[in-house]
């Protein structure tokens, strides 16, 4: 019996010896979770050159597919070398854009400045307003302000003044012109000493009064 025993024996150790490492798949002993995670992560970094190409989500494409790399990029072709993209003319953005969005090939406004700022005040698509009392502005389409100041006459006196909230000067005491120092009052003579008589010219206010010597009240002396 106890010879049997022995040959038994001898027997399972020829058997395993039979059995070496490279004949254990991997299926009989599956990995632990952290060589399934470390295999995973391989795939990520793998190199597709020459083999296809990989967009933005880790999607593989064949050589010659037509395929975006992301949301917001050009369509490409896949190539030996890599992605061949196309760089279509896109059209110009509106210099008064507020709002661009890039989820697509090409930039889109999405929103225009629909106001004009003067004098860092708002105002309205052709809202007029007058910033002064000689101005007159309006806000055009294009959001740019443009303004007509007022032409003036030019005053009859040789003294106009500013009244409030008006734009051209008045002669308050109305057309007149100098005489020496002296303002006097047009169309009528005025007599600015004992010897000189003056008057302003006609429509000529800017220029001296016209003034004529009279015969001089002498004095007596004793």
């Amino acid at each position: 019996m106890a010879l049997h025993i022995h040959e038994v024996c001898i027997l399972l150790l020829v058997i395993l010896g039979l059995v070496t490492p490279a004949a254990i798949s991997h299926e009989d002993y599956p990995a632990d979770e952290g060589d399934q995670t470390s295999s995973n992560d391989n795939l990520i970094f793998d190199d597709y050159r020459g083999k296809g190409c990989v967009d933005d989500s880790g999607f593989v494409y064949k050589l010659g597919e037509r395929f975006f790399p992301g949301h917001s990029n050009c369509p490409c072709v896949c190539a030996l070398d890599g992605p061949v993209c196309d760089q279509p003319e896109c059209p110009k953005i509106h210099p008064k854009c507020t709002k661009v969005e890039h989820n697509g090939c090409c930039p889109e406004c999405k929103e225009v400045k629909n106001f004009c700022e003067y004098h860092g005040k708002i105002y309205k698509i052709l809202e007029e307003f007058k910033p002064s009392p000689c101005e007159w502005c309006r806000c055009e389409p294009s959001n740019e302000v443009h303004c007509v100041v007022a032409d003036c006459a030019v005053p009859e006196c040789v003294n106009p003044v500013y009244e409030p909230e008006q734009c051209c000067p008045v002669c308050k005491n109305g057309p007149n012109c100098f005489a020496g120092t002296t303002i006097i009052p047009a169309g009528i003579e005025v007599k600015v000493d004992e010897c000189n008589i003056c008057h302003c010219h006609n429509g000529d206010w800017w220029k001296p009064a016209q003034c004529s010597k009279r015969e001089c009240q002498g004095k007596l002396t004793v």
